[in-house]
């Protein structure tokens, strides 16, 4: 009588998981520069300039996390 292994996944549907972690993995890293260039272009700011765009140094981090809606 024959006996079948059938412990192994299927390479085809292993790729498509592997695919869409990758493709996850780079949209976060992605998010995360984003966010990391605003914090530090408005860090760059004086209060002034801020004042200007109506912000304050305190909304930085929530502007950078795409959070602050006014």
């Amino acid at each position: 009588m024959a006996s079948l292994n059938s412990t192994r996944m299927n390479p085809a549907l292993t790729g498509g998981m592997t695919s869409g972690i990758f493709t996850a993995f780079v949209s976060r890293l992605s998010a995360w520069n984003d966010a990391r260039i605003t914090r530090k272009s408005l860090s760059q700011l004086s209060a002034r300039e801020l004042d200007d765009i109506g912000l304050c140094y305190g909304d930085i981090k929530d502007v950078a996390a795409g959070g602050l809606r006014r």
